[in-house]
């Protein structure tokens, strides 16, 4: 029975257009692109990707640790459309809690609040945390070539027994991500980004995103299970509970103000 990681040896020479005889060769010296395209042959090809996931509909809670320690539950339903790169993307996130509820949309660059019918400008640091979420993301790095993002190969590590490529992503907003991935499976185990600090001279903050519960949807690979660490503390969980791809959204659903104006 042929091995995993010999598995994706293979597929790595197939995504890239090599012969599986130069399957092993690559296995050990890859290059940036080879890894690159051996995730996206994992989590279902670029056309089957591009293909299943035209559209979605995402549902699930968040557990967010505050600022005072305490736990906070959230649930969410994230809806989007997407544009030939990710910055034509349409989407749409709705968050309830105990005490709220509004979306955040973000169309044509720009990100606004909606409670009900009514536009708001958001805080700052809320448009900052929800572009944060895209730039440094899986989909950044399955989607690199319609993006125009710069890869770099940074070498092998192992940890707890687990052999990883390093591979580093940078877009054309200048954000890099860092990618951990399995050289067994082809599968991201997590990722790591900075953001500076609050005031002049403040250390840089970093971020970890872990990937586990990976799951088939739709002949697509998912994680239903994510969870973000700040300086090492684990900040957030997010569960996925439900997922559904190529369903038909609304194109109001992400207005403007502008467009709401202009609609009779």
């Amino acid at each position: 029975m042929i091995r995993m990681k010999d598995l994706v040896a293979i597929i790595l020479a197939i995504a890239t257009g090599a012969s599986a005889s130069l399957a092993a060769k690559i296995d050990k010296e890859p290059t940036a692109e080879q890894i690159a395209e051996t995730v996206i042959f994992v989590y279902g090809t670029r056309q089957g990707l591009a293909q299943v996931r035209r559209t979605g509909v995402e549902r699930g809670r968040i557990l967010r640790v505050r600022e005072d320690g305490r736990n906070e539950e959230i649930t969410y339903e994230r809806r989007f459309i997407r544009g030939e790169s990710s910055d034509k993307d349409k989407v749409r996130l709705d968050q309830k809690m105990p005490n709220m509820e509004y979306a955040l949309v973000y169309t044509g660059g720009h990100v606004w609040g909606r409670i009900g019918d009514t536009f708001f400008t958001p805080r700052q640091e809320a448009v900052d945390d929800f572009l944060m979420e895209m730039h440094h993301d899986l989909d950044a790095l399955l989607r690199y070539k319609e993006n125009g993002s710069t890869l770099t190969y940074v070498g092998k590590d192992k940890q707890k027994n687990i052999e990883m490529w390093i591979l580093d992503l940078t877009d054309k907003e200048k954000n890099r991500t860092r990618y951990y991935i399995s050289t067994k499976s082809g599968r991201v185990l997590w990722l790591e980004y900075e953001r500076p600090g609050v005031g002049p001279g403040s250390p840089a903050v970093k971020y970890k995103k872990a990937f586990h519960d990976y799951r088939v949807a739709q002949s697509t690979l998912v994680p239903f299970r994510t969870v973000l660490y700040v300086d090492g503390e684990r900040k957030e969980e997010k569960q996925l509970l439900t997922v559904t791809y190529g369903v038909r959204i609304e194109d109001e659903l992400f207005q403007t103000p502008e467009t709401a104006a202009s609609t009779p």
